[in-house]
């Protein structure tokens, strides 16, 4: 028996009860607290390396969540109506970032991705994932009926291709697939016709395999992805340290601070790839409890936008169900990439890994998602927002 989309996404909200959904907090507090820790853990040897104290991570993660903690409150104390408003803004202002970046940037193994702004490494492509969500969203909303004429959909399409073209410029691969990936998503939501759906996907697919190609380095990623031992100490150096922590944990894991591979072995241990380490530290139990709660925060995201639609709010609709599908796709690609399912792409684990704009606009996000609820029970209590 197939299981419908309402008693999948459908919740039942008392008129008398929150004002704000209690539970998607208390995962966010959940999630960001275990984050605080295991990037202690992951990143300890490497903090005495880098920073001098083995303290150096962790102080600076809690600034980075401290600080995200506040643009969350701030997101969900502002009305969809202005986030409506200043879309234009937003996403002018991300693609002048992404343009500048290219010039001003700081190149870090062979790549111009972040701007360095005070104590924190700024990524533009992050606040352009956020920036594409609220344009689509606020287009769609504005411009339903352009969907039924195929020509005019490429129109919608200019700012992200801009977008998207000064991303590969960078060149961050990763983060294409996943802008890529979540724009077509919400053209599928909005209600694209099906047969150009499969030719906007199709035409993508083609797109990535040819990047992917034309640069040598992503071609040794996938041969390496696809037999990482036969070059262990080369190409495969990560993926073969990242599946030995893995192993190595076994059911339960070994013990919080017991792994062996995040002391200068596993490469990146406290970003792309601290799930290694948690897998490492608490096992497949504690990898598959993490799994749950990035399940957990996807299809609770689509059910504030279920709720929304229903209600027609449409604009927080989208907003919604952007923010599911960035959150599912990014984390699907991270643990895949974590347990040898995908090639190496280089994206951190949302709301996990440590990282100073990758955090804050995720929890930007999630205060987003909080107001787009909110203004939900606003108007099932009869008030207008």
């Amino acid at each position: 028996m197939l299981i419908s989309e309402s008693k999948l996404l459908d919740r039942k909200l008392l008129r008398r009860g929150h004002t704000y959904d209690v539970s998607l907090l208390w995962m966010i507090v959940l999630m960001t607290s275990f984050s605080l820790m295991m990037v202690y853990s992951a990143s300890i040897a490497y903090a005495g390396h880098d920073g001098g104290s083995k303290y150096f991570y962790l102080s600076r993660q809690a600034v980075f969540l401290a600080a995200g903690g506040l643009f969350a409150w701030l997101a969900a104390k502002m009305p969809l109506s202005l986030w409506k408003k200043l879309t234009p803004f937003i996403l002018f202002g991300s693609l002048l970032l992404l343009a500048a970046v290219l010039f001003l940037g700081r190149e870090i193994n062979g790549a111009k991705r972040w701007i360095h702004v005070g104590p924190i490494n700024l990524q533009p492509t992050e606040i352009f994932k956020l920036a594409i969500i609220l344009y689509l969203s606020s287009f769609f909303t504005r411009r339903a009926e352009i969907l039924k004429q195929f020509k005019k959909v490429w129109f919608a399409g200019i700012p992200v291709g801009a977008g998207l073209g000064l991303i590969m410029l960078e060149p961050d691969f990763g983060s294409f697939v996943v802008v890529s990936v979540v724009a077509v998503s919400l053209l599928f939501l909005a209600g694209l016709p099906f047969r150009w759906f499969i030719a906007v996907v199709a035409i993508g697919l083609v797109a990535m395999v040819g990047l992917v190609l034309i640069e040598p380095y992503r071609v040794a990623r996938v041969t390496a992805f696809l037999d990482p031992w036969q070059d262990p100490l080369g190409k495969g150096y990560q993926l073969t340290h990242s599946l030995m922590a893995m192993g190595r944990g076994g059911w339960l894991g070994v013990g919080l601070g017991a792994s062996l591979e995040k002391r200068f072995y596993l490469p990146e241990a406290h970003t792309d790839f601290i799930l290694a380490v948690i897998g490492e530290e608490f096992g497949f139990v504690g990898v598959l409890v993490l799994i749950f709660c990035y399940v957990w925060l996807v299809l609770r995201a689509f059910s504030i936008g279920k709720q929304a639609r229903d209600l027609e709010l449409f604009f927080g609709a989208f907003v919604a169900k952007g923010i599911g599908v960035w959150l599912g796709i990014q984390s699907f690609f991270n643990i895949g990439v974590n347990i040898g399912l995908l090639p190496t792409k280089g994206l951190t684990l949302p709301l996990m890994s440590y990282g100073g704009s990758a955090v804050m606009v995720m929890l930007l996000c999630m205060g987003l998602l909080m107001r787009v609820d909110y203004e939900n029970r606003r108007v099932m209590r009869g008030f207008k927002v």
